[in-house]
């Protein structure tokens, strides 16, 4: 039975970052930058700005994963709002996707702003 559980958990977790995160992607980012800092350091940042409860409140929810096809993925709970960061030469390319139109949204991408 646990190992039941498990096995759905996993996949409830998975569906989460599948086809609603890579349609969003086909479009393209609501907003791209760079940074001169390593991938790592910008995800973690995002990652950690995203889950401050003081700007965010109850939406300061924010997980970290291997990236789509490199890097780094951060997202939200419902992966609402979500950020690509990946290595690219010398330097680091965030490229942070909006899927609503909410006002939290501008406080999150702010936050990417704040980490580059």
């Amino acid at each position: 039975m646990r190992m039941l559980i498990g096995a759905l958990a996993v996949l409830a977790l998975a569906g989460c970052m599948g086809p609603a995160m890579n349609q969003t992607r086909s479009t393209g980012p609501t907003k791209s930058f760079t940074s001169s800092k390593a991938e790592n350091v910008v995800a973690q940042c995002i990652q950690f700005s995203w889950q401050e409860e003081a700007v965010f409140g109850v939406d300061a929810a924010a997980y970290l994963q291997p990236g789509y096809k490199s890097g780094s993925t951060v997202y939200t709970r419902g992966s609402e709002f979500f950020a690509d960061i990946r290595q690219e030469g010398e330097g680091t390319v965030v490229d942070y996707y909006a899927t609503t139109s909410k006002p939290i949204g501008a406080r999150r991408l702010a936050a990417v702003a704040t980490c580059l």
